[in-house]
């Protein structure tokens, strides 16, 4: 049964690379309904946050595949409950019509959206929330006439995560870097060259 999964890819921050993960999806027929991109905490990694709306078996095939891409670190999919994420928005609407009703001031505080900027002829607000909260300040801004409305990607992060660095470290540990043997190894023959 298909459902939405948010699919959290960390890699390292190549050109091209966007453009080969999109053609997975593309070969597959899968239509992506957000993508972010970010950095994450580790300087040189990224972090791709992906929503598509598909059955658990397309989603791990998917995941396999994203991780044969040389750069590709990890790549884990989730469902709705297994995350905490948000959507950011703003609303562009006429300044004279905030000014002359009330209801349309009460309206946004009750949102929780914030003034971004104020121009004559209109206003700019944000909020940020899940899409359904979103989608709903549209309905009720239409009424008042919403002039232009932008919302951007799903960002999330996994509930039952240490997070991406720890989990790095713990490779490494596991299993270190070349430097790091070879930097052994030299220091084994050092040992035996000084003897």
């Amino acid at each position: 049964m298909k459902q939405e999964f948010t699919i959290t890819v960390y890699t390292e921050n190549q050109i091209g690379l966007l453009n080969r993960i999109a053609i997975i999806f593309t070969r597959r027929k899968i239509n992506i309904d957000s993508l972010n991109t970010s950095p994450t905490e580790v300087d040189t990694v990224h972090r791709f946050t992906i929503v598509i709306n598909e059955t658990e078996d397309v989603v791990r095939k998917l995941c396999r595949q994203i991780e044969k891409q040389v750069e590709v670190l990890k790549a884990y999919y989730n469902t709705n409950d297994e995350i905490i994420w948000q959507e950011m928005a703003l609303y562009k609407v006429p300044t004279d019509v905030i000014a002359e009703k009330a209801k349309v001031e009460r309206l946004l505080r009750e949102r929780g959206a914030r003034v971004v900027a104020i121009r004559q002829d209109y206003t700019v607000f944000e909020t940020s929330g899940h899409r359904e909260e979103i989608e709903g300040l549209i309905k009720a801004l239409e009424q008042y006439s919403l002039i232009e409305f932008v919302r951007t990607a799903r960002i999330a992060i996994i509930k039952d995560s240490k997070g991406f660095h720890a989990k790095l470290k713990e490779f490494e540990s596991e299993q270190p870097a070349e430097e790091l043997v070879e930097n052994e190894f030299l220091n084994q023959q050092d040992k035996v060259f000084s003897m």
